[in-house]
């Protein structure tokens, strides 16, 4: 490829610059006309919803946990066996 002169450069970044505000103000309006925000959910935003789990369903969790340990144990020990 040949080197670019550059304000070739220079100019074709401002014309993509140009392209890119063009664009995301064309997203905006559609989503203004969906009933959305124009500036997508910030991190803090996503993360806020935080499925919490009951005590009972921690125990059911530990408890299915420790099941399947002891049979892991229980096949490393007879195939320590035999």
């Amino acid at each position: 490829m040949a080197k670019l002169d550059p304000d070739i450069l220079k100019a074709a970044l401002v014309g993509y610059q140009q392209e890119l505000d063009r664009i995301k103000g064309k997203i905006a309006d559609l989503q203004r006309q969906l009933g959305r925000r124009s500036e997508p959910a910030t991190a803090q935003s996503r993360t806020a919803r935080k499925h919490h789990v009951s005590a009972e369903g921690r125990a059911r969790i530990a408890a299915a946990q420790k099941k399947r340990w002891a049979a892991t144990k229980r096949q490393q020990a007879q195939a320590a066996r035999g």
